[in-house]
């Protein structure tokens, strides 16, 4: 089985797996802009010590090139799990991350991420350049 295989894909309106990725458009050659992925933007996903987003990895794959760039990779940590047990801590990290880049080529952001239950999870957003 390929690893490609294994991943799901929706709309972030109807599954709260699913990256959303929020980005201009289109964007300047060679200025830096924003990037934020999120998970359950419409519909909340849990984050308990038994359900949770591990991570979230950002990529950008220039139009007309082989291989994506992989932009940045957050991983998720802190679930409520202490020595006490599952959900006991008052700490929690919040499956989101904003990242910066430039590109002088027109191309696709791709995101991915993995719930510890439901599995491998992607989206991508095209942009363009001016």
């Amino acid at each position: 089985m390929a690893l490609s295989e294994l991943y799901q894909s929706a709309d972030w309106k109807a599954e709260k797996h699913a990256p959303v990725i929020e980005a201009p458009d289109s964007v300047k050659k060679g200025d830096f802009f924003n990037v934020n992925v999120s998970i359950g933007k419409a519909i909340a996903h849990p984050n308990k010590t038994e359900h949770h987003i591990s991570w979230i990895e950002v990529f950008f794959h220039p139009d007309g090139e082989k291989f994506p760039y992989q932009i940045a990779r957050a991983e998720f940590t802190a679930h409520g799990a202490s020595p006490q047990g599952p959900d006991t801590s008052s700490v929690y990290t919040h499956h989101t991350a904003t990242v910066s880049f430039k590109t002088e080529k027109a191309g696709t952001i791709l995101a991915s991420s993995y719930c510890n239950i439901h599995g491998l999870w992607q989206s991508d957003k095209k942009i363009t350049v001016q």
